[in-house]
């Protein structure tokens, strides 16, 4: 299954649910908080039984977010792709040829605009979209910018999903275990 025809990217913060996930369809996993030290593992893990993750660098315990940063995780660690707010991680990731996802906070008017300059410069392969249950918001910046959305963030039910989708995402990321089998289960 490719990262465009995913609907839900399940997002983890134990490895519990990493154990669980290997044992579904789902390809396309978001790693959130995790620490230096585990990443190679994980994402071996993941490989080994066909899943391919894509790590959020803001969230990395013993690593700090900078280009330097990106290029450890790019060349080391080897994740199908990598999540941040920052734009010279984005760079770094898309210079190393893995999946580029500019994560924006759209918290108001300002905020949207600056990110707007932001994809100008960065041009990542999707943005995820916080909070995700905007769905005006969803479809202006995909009108915008040309690039395929996920929508994150407080997303609770198969409606937010559908909602979110219906605006235009290719997909939702979220950690709710139980709108990953819901969801699972009707698609």
């Amino acid at each position: 299954m490719s990262l465009q025809e995913q609907r839900i990217l399940p997002a983890i913060r134990k490895m519990k649910d990493l154990e669980k996930l290997l044992k579904t369809s789902y390809t396309y996993i978001v790693l959130l908080d995790s620490h230096i030290g585990q990443l190679k593992s994980i994402v071996d893990l993941g490989r080994a039984n066909g899943k391919k993750l894509l790590l959020h660098a803001d969230l990395i315990e013993g690593l700090k977010n900078d280009e330097y940063a990106a290029e450890f995780l790019c060349q080391s660690i080897r994740p199908a792709g990598i999540i941040s707010t920052r734009g010279t991680v984005i760079t770094k990731t898309k210079q190393n040829g893995l999946i580029a996802i500019q994560r924006l906070f759209l918290l108001d008017s300002s905020a949207l605009e600056k990110s707007y300059t932001l994809l100008e410069r960065t041009q990542p392969d999707y943005i995820e979209v916080l909070p995700g249950i905007i769905p005006h918001i969803i479809k202006e910046v995909k009108e915008r910018s040309g690039i395929p959305i996920f929508a994150g963030g407080l997303i609770r039910s198969v409606g937010d999903v559908e909602q979110a989708l219906g605006a235009g995402a290719t997909a939702v990321t979220t950690s709710n275990t139980e709108l990953w089998q819901q969801y699972h289960q009707r698609s």
